[in-house]
């Protein structure tokens, strides 16, 4: 078997390791194995296929790794994700809501929502605010406005 391909299929192992354990180093590794090909198909001798190995994997375990890792974490906290950023937020009712449906619009947005508590209703042209998402039904109540 062709030397070349043997680095190429131990970075497969080395990416498919990675998506296991999340952790960017077999990932380096995966570079550094083609980095080694990529010798290798230029015919260079084993040696230089590990040195190259060796000082790709090293230099991406440097260099890249320590950023992509603080990309990764770098989150702050109260960065608020999907449809978070909708509760709090006030709409319209475009068909008449109570605990078991109805729509409301924000923006140019449509939703379709509920009331949080049976007995509770509110006509078409309200006010009212987003309490909570529930898959996609936005939980509503009154708007106090």
């Amino acid at each position: 078997m062709a030397a070349w391909l043997l680095w190429l299929i131990a970075a497969g192992l080395f990416a498919g390791g990675e998506v296991l354990t999340l952790d960017l180093v077999l990932l380096m590794f995966a570079g550094g194995a083609l980095g080694g090909m990529t010798v290798a198909l230029a015919g260079g001798a084993v040696v230089f296929q590990l040195l190259a190995f060796i000082l790709v994997s090293a230099a991406l375990l440097a260099v890249v790794r320590p950023v992509a890792k603080r990309h990764l974490e770098d989150r702050s906290p109260l960065q608020l994700d999907g449809v978070d950023p909708l509760v709090g937020r006030t709409a319209t009712v475009t068909r008449a809501v109570d605990v078991s449906g109805g729509r409301i619009r924000m923006g140019a947005d449509e939703w379709t929502a509920r009331s949080q508590h049976s007995g509770e209703a509110f006509a078409i042209g309200s006010r009212v605010r987003i309490l909570e998402i529930d898959g996609a039904t936005a939980v509503v109540g009154d708007a106090l406005e």
